[in-house]
């Protein structure tokens, strides 16, 4: 003989699927941005310290492309706001894309050389499929530095403990 569903565990199914199914819709409906920061890397060591500043007037473009032929899916380009905080809006699902957020050109005349062991790009996943509600999808800091290093970054960098002075 067959068992019955219980009677006070219906209204919790009920919860619960109706829960997932909200839970789908506004994940499908919540536009996407891109953020993230362009810095100015002073002591020309390719990563943040406390000396680095962020740029405001950089040129930044979003590119998706497909994984399977390379074919340019979606592109969007910005700039930075007065604190270096780009948002690029995001159009559409790119969960089949690799998707990267690329300098184009410096806010700033004295800090435009790009980076030699990083790229002047960095991947970010934007898709719904992922369980982030969010809207804003993280970016790492992308930077440019400056031809001649501060002179204060040796003492900023033995404290990092990346250097020694005698």
């Amino acid at each position: 003989m067959a068992k019955s569903f219980p009677s006070h565990l219906l209204p919790i199914s009920i919860a619960l699927c109706l829960s997932s199914f909200i839970s789908i819709a506004i994940s499908h409906s919540t536009p996407m941005y891109a953020e993230g920061k362009v810095y100015c890397d002073d002591c020309r060591v390719e990563f943040l310290t406390k000396l680095s500043s962020f740029i405001p007037g950089s040129t930044v473009k979003l590119e998706c492309r497909s994984r399977t032929n390379n074919t340019l899916s979606y592109a969007v380009e910005g700039k930075t706001d007065e604190v270096g905080v780009y948002r690029l809006p995001v159009e559409g699902d790119h969960e089949e894309d690799i998707c990267e957020v690329k300098l184009i050109k410096s806010g700033w005349a004295n800090c435009t050389e790009i980076f030699n062991s990083r790229p002047e790009d960095a991947r970010v996943l934007l898709t719904n499929n992922v369980g982030v509600l969010q809207a804003s999808r993280f970016v790492n800091p992308l930077g440019f530095k400056t031809s001649l290093a501060n002179h204060a970054c040796g003492e900023v960098l033995q404290q990092m403990g990346f250097a020694r002075i005698p």
